[in-house]
């Protein structure tokens, strides 16, 4: 794609870009969703124009001079627009189209396709089936865990990355595909016939009785469907019968904030405000329950740790703002920075920051992130101090703390694995072993099994085969 008329349409792409960021263009400017604008101050109409003539100038000399052939789509994409974003903060992110593609279909809860989770074999690189979705045509049709794939219709995907091959089996609903793959305890390479389907992406993965009144409920992500599985799962449990409830709020990084709000009103009064949000733009605009609280009966736990992230922590925050639940585990990751997303030409849209979020007690989710740099921001040690500037009050009066993230009430740090299962976990022997066993066993898991003792000295000897170094104290 190195046309004419793709340079053409690359500069003024870039161009516009730069005029969302610096302000220049008025509300619903091609807007997937905001909040109500105001006027703003931005920067001079003789600034602007000579940095994009800067720019533009720049562009022209590295097409026409550069001692390689230019890959427009790299230049722009890749370097000008990630380049001047970075210089924002670590959340605004342009979206090429396949990114752009990807965040609509993961915000809309479904796909087309045939339903299994996939990834890289980590002693071959090979693409394995990590598990097929319950009701699913991959589920449906047999294929298992540990499968390692060969072939999509008629073509070899030995060499293929596993978001390759994710790619090669979505597509319409109702087309064929064929997948062939090897099985261990198989001798021979097995076909499989499927008909894509539409496929759930269930941002609630778990919900079930932990004991007789107390109830676990685990959400991965908020997309458009979140708020109904909620309901849809404590009805399904029975909510009447729900004495405690466990919310698993662990690893969530987000996702949509009506949905965040939609999750947090369950348990709230009517009218009981669950997150605002401000900004340079934006007036303030606050988002609150609605309609009779159904949960209000029985108390509740929300567990979070430091990858809980954005409406994890919107919900987190209401939560105890209000003194509706008890926070327990490790502080927040602090993502309190709201994305607009502009769609733009091409199929590619913009994720910029434009307001801030605060809970209802006015503290501010969002951490600092002025003075470090973003691989720190993402992977660093963090400072889990609290603020002392930013002191705020639940409802009942409890002390509480903003300027990093949600502040459990009880600290409860995961226990770090020792060496033996450090090893474990780095060979894969938990998944290999499964695998292996039901490959290897033909018998179907009852409802309710515990592996027993022989199935314990198995794994201990498939360790042993596998390089696992370990000794029988450890075991």
């Amino acid at each position: 794609m190195s046309s004419p008329r793709r340079h053409f349409l690359l500069i003024p792409l870039f161009l516009g870009i730069c005029a969302i960021v610096a302000g220049l263009f008025g509300p619903g400017a091609g807007r997937v969703s905001a909040a109500q604008q105001k006027p703003v101050p931005v920067s001079s109409d003789e600034d602007v124009n000579a940095s994009l003539a800067a720019f533009t100038k720049v562009y022209d000399i590295v097409e026409q001079s550069y001692a390689d052939k230019l890959s427009p789509d790299k230049a722009v994409y890749k370097g000008a627009i990630p380049g001047m974003l970075r210089t924002l903060d670590p959340h605004s992110n342009f979206l090429d189209p396949k990114d752009f593609n990807a965040m609509r279909e993961e915000q809309h809860g479904k796909y087309y396709g045939v339903g299994m989770m996939i990834g890289p074999q980590p002693r071959t690189g090979k693409t394995m089936v990590i598990r097929p979705f319950g009701g699913s045509p991959a589920y449906k049709a047999g294929l298992r865990p540990g499968d390692v794939l060969v072939e999509i219709n008629d073509k070899r995907v030995d060499t293929a990355t596993s978001t390759e091959i994710a790619e090669m089996l979505k597509g319409p609903k109702g087309t064929p595909v064929q997948v062939v793959v090897t099985r261990e305890g198989s001798t021979k390479p097995i076909t499989f016939n499927l008909v894509r389907d539409e496929i759930p992406r269930n941002s609630v993965d778990e919900a079930f009785w932990v004991s007789p009144g107390i109830a676990f409920l685990r959400i991965q992500n908020f997309t458009e469907t979140t708020g109904k599985e909620v309901e849809d799962n404590l009805k399904r449990l029975g909510e009447q019968n729900i004495r405690g409830l466990i919310l698993d709020l662990r690893e969530n990084p987000g996702g949509l904030l009506q949905e965040g709000v939609a999750v947090a009103g369950h348990w709230l009064e009517r009218g009981q405000v669950v997150v605002s949000h401000k900004g340079r733009a934006f007036s303030e605009k606050p988002y609150l329950a609605h309609g009779s609280p159904r949960g209000q009966s029985y108390p509740i736990v929300v567990l979070v740790n430091r990858y809980s992230a954005s409406a994890a922590e919107i919900v987190a925050g209401a939560l105890q703002d209000h003194d509706r639940a008890l926070i327990l585990g490790d502080t927040t990751f602090g993502k309190g920075l709201v994305q607009t997303v502009y769609q733009l030409p091409e199929n590619t849209g913009l994720a910029l920051t434009t307001q801030h979020y605060y809970t209802p007690s006015g503290r501010l989710i969002q951490r600092n992130y002025s003075k470090i740099s973003f691989l720190d921001y993402y992977y660093g040690k963090r400072n889990n101090a609290k603020d002392p500037q930013d002191v705020k009050e639940t409802d009942l009066g409890r002390v509480v703390y903003g300027g990093g993230g949600i502040t459990p009430d009880e600290k409860y740090e995961t226990p770090k694995p020792d060496e033996f299962e450090t090893n474990v976990i780095r060979k894969n022997g938990f998944f290999d072993f499964s695998a292996h066993y039901f490959s290897t066993h033909d018998t179907k898991v009852p409802k309710g099994w515990v592996p027993d003792e022989n199935v314990l000295n198995e794994f201990h000897d498939y360790l042993l085969k596998q390089g696992v170094k370990f000794t029988e104290a450890d075991w």
